[in-house]
């Protein structure tokens, strides 16, 4: 059963509403990589073990949509060979998302990710990161229950 604000999110975005649009605006116009202070799907986050406490820290990551290209080889080949435009990626673009996002902030442990939105060039997503080593945290048992590095 979803909740309410779940059914909001997905009805705005499948009615594409003007209100969504405007964020979507206003996120192409930031950093592929923006550190938010909270979650834009309250529910998802808590779900995947977002709580609003130190140490615990929401990315919006924006990751290009569309098929991977290849050089075009130099040597001769038959058109149909080539082998360039439908090259498919071997990850999603979510994991694609969180590995650049694990690149920008080492220290940090990956606690889950969801789907924010998307236009005709990019997709964004939301990733949630917990620090492994910040005491808030470390004391935090439904946390450690997640965090690959601290079950015990």
């Amino acid at each position: 059963m979803t909740s309410h604000q779940e059914q909001v999110w997905l009805r705005m975005w499948k009615e594409n509403s003007p209100e969504l649009r405007a964020k979507a605006i206003e996120w192409r116009k930031q950093n592929a990589l923006v550190r938010i202070t909270r979650p834009s799907r309250i529910q998802k986050a808590r779900r995947l073990g977002y709580k609003a406490k130190q140490g615990i820290v929401v990315i919006r990551m924006r990751v290009g949509r569309g098929n991977m290209r290849k050089q075009r080889p130099v040597a001769g080949r038959r058109p149909k060979h080539l082998g360039v435009v439908r090259i498919k990626p071997a990850l999603s673009m979510q994991r694609v998302a969180e590995r650049r996002v694990l690149e920008k902030y080492p220290n940090m442990e990956l606690l889950g990710s969801y789907y924010l939105y998307q236009d005709g060039i990019y997709l964004w997503y939301e990733i949630i990161l917990a620090d492994p080593s910040h005491p808030r945290v470390f004391k935090d048992k439904e946390i450690r229950g997640i965090l690959p590095g601290l079950k015990n």
